[in-house]
């Protein structure tokens, strides 16, 4: 089921839309096209304005290599110029980009990082409300970054300030959420922590409750080891790191349960019975996730100060300019960017006059 942007407190009578921020992404991969069939649709302008951050030549050639004739942006220079009854893109320049489909080139990392860096600047001055990213390559990112870029996640924590975030990957009805990210396997036995995983389930209840409106959130706990571990048989983290952060996390009145054996709890369907799956490394969350909901998944980054998602797929070189991307995942990262959007103002309406402890019995 793909999200639909059902709750939208932004209403098209006083054209008070929420405006998505869309970075382009990678220029040679099928980023262009998602946002260009996404956009094609324009029931989307009742429900939000997109703008996205991008290079007008660069999208008219991807929008004539996929025979599109009746569709074009409004090109703006600002994001306050933006009109709410068009798709606008933000040009970068107007340089002549080089174009080479299905390449990973370093001049498509430095303009991916240009719009995700001028998105960002928009995104903090509060111009646009949600950010949702096209998919980049790391390594050309990499090779003109003045910082360390291992995926937007990393990069967005960092420039926002943020420590305290988790990667959350959603598709109703799962959401799972990584304890270490894009770090070696190698590495992941030694970064986990009881500290660290408890840090994660904090996250994840308050997103869940804040960004997902569910007020008492149920969350489940991968093992590390095959088996979780099998008493010990096959690994001591279960036992020694992850049962003790699951008690500690219920002593704090979370509702969190485990470590399941990651293989089993997919296959017996048992993700279906809670809010939230906390995964101990990326590939373990990662696999099942794109195997049940790759069509119209979402990576979603939890405990930043903004909305940010991305579609779950990569840059699929090998498909770039073939007509045959799906824009499903994009449109789906787009809705719930909005829903999370106005599930956080309604949160924040909620929360911002509660009754002081004890009111009643003093009045009593």
């Amino acid at each position: 089921m793909s999200y639909k942007a059902s709750r939208m407190i932004r209403t098209p009578e006083n054209e008070n839309r929420i405006v998505v921020g869309i970075s382009h992404g990678d220029i040679n991969s099928i980023s262009y096209e998602v946002i260009i069939k996404t956009c094609l649709d324009l029931r989307i302008l009742e429900l939000f304005t997109p703008v996205v951050y991008g290079l007008s030549k660069v999208a008219s050639y991807h929008r004539k290599l996929l025979n599109i004739a009746d569709f074009s942006f409004n090109i703006i220079h600002r994001a306050d110029q933006v009109n709410p009854k068009r798709p606008n893109l933000l040009n970068l320049n107007d340089k002549e980009i080089k174009i080479d489909l299905g390449e990973s080139t370093e001049v498509a990392g430095e303009m991916a990082l240009l719009s995700i860096d001028a998105a960002i600047e928009d995104l903090k001055k509060g111009v646009i409300d949600v950010l949702v990213t096209a998919p980049v390559n790391k390594n050309n990112v990499q090779s003109v970054s003045k910082e360390h870029f291992t995926g937007h996640t990393e990069y967005l924590a960092s420039k926002f300030g943020s420590s305290d975030y988790l990667m959350l990957m959603v598709s109703e009805p799962l959401r799972i959420g990584l304890v270490t990210g894009h770090i070696p396997l190698g590495e992941v036995t030694q970064t986990i922590t009881t500290e660290l995983i408890l840090k994660k389930l904090r996250i994840m209840e308050a997103s869940l409750q804040k960004d997902f409106a569910i007020r008492k959130p149920r969350i489940a706990v991968l093992g590390l080891n095959p088996h979780a571990g099998d008493n010990g048989l096959l690994g001591n983290q279960e036992q020694e790191i992850i049962i003790p952060a699951i008690e500690k996390a219920g002593n704090q009145g979370m509702l969190v349960f485990g470590p399941y054996p990651a293989d089993g709890f997919f296959a017996s369907h048992h993700y279906n019975e809670f809010d939230g799956i906390l995964a101990m490394y990326h590939d373990q969350g990662l696999i099942p996730f794109k195997t049940l909901a790759f069509e119209n998944g979402v990576n979603f980054t939890a405990g930043l100060p903004y909305v940010r998602t991305s579609p779950d797929h990569g840059t699929a070189y090998d498909i770039a300019g073939k007509d045959v991307a799906s824009p499903d995942s994009m449109r789906a990262a787009i809705y719930l960017a909005c829903d999370i959007f106005n599930n956080r103002l309604m949160w924040s309406e909620i929360t911002k006059n509660p009754l002081a402890t004890g009111k009643m019995e003093k009045e009593n």
